[in-house]
């Protein structure tokens, strides 16, 4: 059975699940929406269709008679595009809006948590910045403002003080930092902790877990800085205990997808919880309802199944039918980001040295294109992310950060302790959120 796919986003994420279904014998031929220079190898992509632009989507997606879409980011699930896609008979892999809304809304997942009894943070949701001072000033604890919508991983702020609390309500409710995303906030108690991403495939019914991973957010070495989309990544944390592990298959995915079936918002595709491990137990930061980025980037290249098989099954709702294995090696993504990064960055910069990495190392593409004179040139805040594997993190760190180094553009910039201290199989250096 030969398969046309549109995959739909354009960045490193999207690159590594090109990358991978490439490799399937099922691919007749892949198409991506946008795309990026690097999906470019593996399939023809179509830079002029966006990927939240809907109907642009449905008309593309009818033109190359794709046998099934892919969605990678969150934008275009919050809009509903696997609604539009399915009503046209077209089959998708990803979440209806009505399931990706315990990503689109934080208050909608919390209140699904509570409900089920999934352990998170304490929190609150508000309307009026006044009413979130308030409470604030009340609490008399560290607190999470957190932008109830989508702003690509950045509408976080971990608050040391009741200053710094007031100034990011403010910043997204009255100065709009996050658009529509930050009109309604939700403030949470201030946890503490490491932090894992929990990935799985699900067709609704059936779970298949992925292997254990985690995403380094801050912008600078030691977990200090603001939050970012992802600045690296490992797998597997041997710091994370069998026990724990299964609890948070079992009581944390496991229970959210019956949650949401049982809601009348039956779910199809990845769903991750991120994870924070506390004194009082697993609790979830945030749930995701997609591939995480870079968590992606390391996942895939430990895929031994058809990611197409899979992701078709999950689609047809017969995940039960397709295999999903994964080898134990270790990985290990380090991103490249432009200088700047997560605050103003310039872009065109002439990237050098991609053609003096190893073979065996994946370098995805996230803020890349091809500039007038047809060279790779940088076209993000992140821009590239570098993937080594291993027999252990150790292995796989060094290779990655060897490769690293050969790669250049003006202002390029890395943290330099991805996955550091899982050598030693311990957490991350304890972070809050």
């Amino acid at each position: 059975m030969a398969l046309n796919v549109l995959l739909l986003g354009s960045g490193a994420r999207e690159h590594a699940l090109a990358w991978k279904l490439a490799q399937s014998p099922d691919l007749a031929k892949l198409w991506a929406a946008p795309g990026n220079p690097g999906i470019a190898e593996y399939g023809e992509t179509v830079t002029h269709v966006a990927a939240n632009d809907l109907d642009a989507v449905v008309r593309l997606a009818q033109r190359i008679r794709a046998d099934l879409v892919i969605v990678g980011p969150e934008d275009p699930l919050a809009a509903g595009v696997v609604d539009r896609l399915t009503a046209e008979g077209i089959p998708t892999f990803g979440p209806t809006a009505a399931a990706a809304e315990i990503e689109s809304s934080k208050s909608f997942a919390k209140q699904l948590m509570a409900d089920v009894g999934i352990a998170t943070a304490r929190a609150h949701a508000f309307d009026d910045p006044d009413e979130a001072k308030r409470d604030i000033r009340e609490s008399g604890h560290g607190v999470v403002v957190k932008a109830d919508g989508l702003a690509a991983g950045k509408g976080v702020t971990v608050c040391d003080t009741l200053e710094q609390a007031e100034t990011a309500i403010d910043a997204a409710m009255l100065g709009g930092a996050f658009g529509a995303a930050g009109r309604r906030v939700v403030i949470e108690e201030r946890m503490y902790g490491p932090e894992t991403s929990a990935h799985a495939f699900t067709d609704g019914v059936t779970v298949r877990h992925m292997p254990f991973s985690c995403d380094h957010k801050p912008i600078f070495d030691g977990n200090l800085g603001p939050n970012t989309g992802g600045m690296g990544v490992y797998s597997p944390p041997g710091w994370l205990d069998d026990a724990t592990a299964e609890g948070i298959r079992s009581e944390v995915t496991e229970r959210a997808i019956r949650a949401l079936a049982d809601a009348g918002r039956p779910y199809r595709g990845v769903l991750f919880p991120g994870m924070m491990l506390t004194e009082g137990g697993p609790k979830v930061v945030e749930f995701n309802a997609r591939f995480g980025d870079p968590e992606t980037e390391a996942l895939m290249p430990k895929l031994r199944s058809d990611l197409l098989a899979i992701c078709d099954a999950v689609a047809h709702g017969r995940l039960a039918e397709a295999p999903v294995e994964w080898d134990d090696t270790a990985t290990v993504g380090v991103m490249m980001a432009s200088g700047g990064y997560p605050g103003p960055y310039e872009t065109g910069k002439p990237i050098e040295g991609l053609d003096a990495v190893d073979d065996d190392v994946r370098v995805f593409f996230a803020g890349v294109k091809r500039g007038p004179s047809g060279r790779l040139v940088t076209a993000g805040g992140r821009v590239l992310c570098v993937v080594a594997r291993g027999d252990t993190i150790a292995d796989a760190r060094e290779q990655a950060y060897d490769n690293v180094r050969r790669i250049r553009f003006e202002g390029a910039y890395y943290r330099t302790d991805i996955g550091a201290a899982a050598e030693h199989a311990l957490p991350v250096p304890p972070v809050s959120s």
